[in-house]
């Protein structure tokens, strides 16, 4: 179970990922040890499920998404599609939606000829695809968030 102090902890992990056990306890009101200990939990638990840098996209040459709406053919590919779609870097994110479509997969590429040519060799090739519709993105307001603990 989550208490207080644990969502204390992962509000900060939030904003700051590479926040030492020493300032995270500082922060939290607790000492090292026990702060420490409840980082420990919340990761062997999975509850935090991991640390990265978060890159802008356009500083390594990344700048063109897209959003594609993904219809099957039918639920027998929906695994095959599935692991392809994980398995495929330029996804950087996929989502099973309820109704239809059946997925949305946000794309990234370094221009829209880069992104034409990944719709056409490998988003047409995915199993048991049915319908593409593909939607540029013009600007991110708001990236992926932090949990309103």
């Amino acid at each position: 179970m989550i208490d207080a102090i644990d969502r204390s902890i992962l509000r900060r992990l939030q904003r700051d990922g590479r926040m030492t056990a020493t300032a995270l306890a500082a922060e939290v009101g607790l000492t090292v040890a026990p702060c420490h200990r409840r980082l420990r939990e919340l990761e062997s638990s999975g509850v935090v499920q991991g640390y990265r840098a978060v890159v802008d996209p356009a500083s390594v040459g990344l700048g063109f998404q897209a959003l594609v709406f993904v219809t099957l053919r039918d639920r027998q590919s929906m695994l095959a599609f599935e692991e392809a779609v994980v398995a495929t870097d330029r996804i950087v994110e996929a989502s099973r939606l309820f109704g239809e479509p059946d997925f949305l997969l946000k794309v990234i590429a370094e221009d829209l000829p880069a992104y034409q040519r990944f719709y056409d060799e490998v988003l047409v090739a995915l199993p048991g695809v049915e319908k593409l519709t593909s939607t540029i993105v013009m600007k991110n307001l708001k990236g992926t968030g932090v949990l309103p603990l």
